[in-house]
């Protein structure tokens, strides 16, 4: 681990204790800073290898990711794909994957605009991508020294909290219109990495997004999409009580019940298929933020079910294209290794 890993998880553990209050609100079980025995094997530390070699090869010149999908270059695939460099222990412009952090971070600075938004020219829908931007960015932001960086960054988080609705969310696009749990739970996290780098965020809106996710609830303890009624889904509910404990809310009946739902799609399960990536970076993180038997039972599962799905060449398909399914994979698999600030407990 880096000076700068210790200096920034320093930052860290001082920034989220006050990021949100909540008579739940609690600090998780302490956990060491490196994954144990139990937690990696020889398997998955070669697929893990594998999988960062693919993804550097595949990066543009430009340094973007997302290319080869028909999302076209993406500002949220390459914030994943720099999160997957970062999981492995590099920082820009040190380590084996140091170069490839650095044109992460050039792509997505390059995208930036004067509004704040984060977003490249084939972008649709462009919250989700600056959702997943601004968390690179910050958890990045104490590892580079680039004067363009806090500003960018400050900019992208101001445009955030300008476009919370009159609910307490996000939706696709940068206005007050409407909202979804999925692009809410989005910032939720963009706007705690932002936290903990220092800039400030009113604690209103957190509250406020806080109080959006408790509302999409359902009696079952899953999360339905938006509205007052609709079903629950694995994957939407998987984010919904990542995003709770990221607000600080790591006990109570919400996350409790939450936990129980998303527990019931253990690995394998078919019926947990539908965006099969995204609702499973959710819950690995969601499971191991919940710690003791949540986590010793899903992580074995959820391990070894992405080292059977992993492709000769290194990579992993995902329904948002190749790039993206092994950005999220890598992810997966290193929060074992807890070098990410925000897996940080």
């Amino acid at each position: 681990m880096t000076v700068l890993h210790v200096a920034f998880f320093a930052l860290f553990f001082i920034a989220t204790t006050t990021f949100a209050q909540s008579p739940d609100a609690a600090p998780p079980p302490a956990a060491d800073s490196t994954a144990t025995p139990n937690e990696q094997n020889v398997e998955s530390l070669a697929a893990i290898e594998r999988g960062l070699k693919w993804l550097a090869d595949n990066q543009e010149r430009d340094g973007s990711f997302g290319g080869q999908s028909h999302y076209g270059k993406h500002v949220g695939i390459t914030g994943l794909a720099g999160l997957a460099f970062l999981s492995h222990g590099d920082t820009p412009g040190r380590g084996r994957y140091g170069r490839s952090i650095n044109g992460c971070l050039d792509f997505i600075i390059a995208h930036g605009s004067e509004s704040g938004l984060l977003a490249a020219e084939t972008s649709h829908g462009p919250m989700y991508g600056h959702g997943f931007a601004v968390l690179f960015l910050a958890e990045v932001y104490g590892m580079a020294e680039r004067d363009d960086l806090r500003e960018t960054l400050r900019k992208s988080v101001r445009l955030i909290v300008n476009t919370q609705n009159e609910e307490g969310g996000w939706r696709y696009q940068p206005v007050r219109n409407d909202a979804d749990i999925s692009v809410t739970v989005c910032q939720i996290m963009a706007l705690r990495a932002a936290r903990n780098t220092g800039i400030f965020i009113d604690k209103s809106v957190v509250d406020r997004g806080v109080e959006y996710v408790l509302r999409m609830q359902n009696p079952d303890g899953g999360f339905r999409y938006m509205g007052e009624s609709g079903t629950s889904a694995f994957a939407r509910s998987a984010a919904a009580v990542a995003a709770l404990q990221y607000a600080g809310i790591y006990r109570g009946d919400a996350v409790e019940r939450g936990l129980q739902y998303c527990k019931a799609f253990v690995p394998p399960d078919e019926h947990s298929v539908g965006h099969y990536f995204y609702g499973h970076y959710y819950a690995a993180q969601a499971m191991f933020l919940a710690g003791d038997d949540y986590w010793t039972s899903w992580w074995p599962a959820i391990r070894d079910e992405l080292l059977a799905k992993q492709d000769e060449d290194g990579g992993w398909e995902g329904q948002a294209g190749k790039e993206y399914g092994t950005a999220m994979a890598l992810i997966i698999l290193q929060i074992p290794t807890r070098l990410l600030p925000i897996f940080q407990k």
